[in-house]
């Protein structure tokens, strides 16, 4: 079993060869056209040229958002994705929420209470031998 690793991860190396370039826009595609490095994937794909050449020089490999060195300048870019905690807006909209369900929680709290209340009421009433009133439901 052991010996026949090495041809599937030739071929696991070249799917992905194959199927990142034709995924990938053909603005992103460097050196030669899209056309012309799907052929040298697939030629010379069995002794790894091909997608090993792909990886290495045919797609225009970006940094990740925020992913770069902390001196690195961000270049104009705006960055797309910003965690939670590190979002001043989503803070303040997580403040404006929590003031709105406190409103929200002490009416139904009030409402609770009232309802609760009337239970006690009746319980009373019944266990005194008072002519109780049909629940209102």
């Amino acid at each position: 079993m052991l010996r026949y690793l090495p041809f599937l991860l030739v071929l696991a190396l070249w799917i992905y060869a194959f199927i990142d370039c034709l995924n990938t826009p053909e603005e992103e595609v460097r050196g030669l056209p899209k056309v012309v490095w799907v052929i040298i994937i697939l030629l010379f794909g069995e002794v790894l040229v091909g997608p090993v050449a792909w990886l290495v020089a045919g797609k225009a490999r970006r940094a990740p958002v925020g992913g770069g060195a902390p001196a690195e300048p961000s270049r104009g870019r705006r960055a797309e994705w910003v965690a939670p905690d590190d979002n001043p807006e989503f803070l303040k909209s997580l403040k404006e929420n929590k003031e709105e369900d406190k409103k929200d929680d002490e009416a139904l709290l009030k409402d609770w209470e009232a309802d609760l209340r009337r239970r006690e009421d009746e319980l009373k009433r019944r266990e005194s031998g008072e002519d109780p009133q049909p629940p209102q439901a």
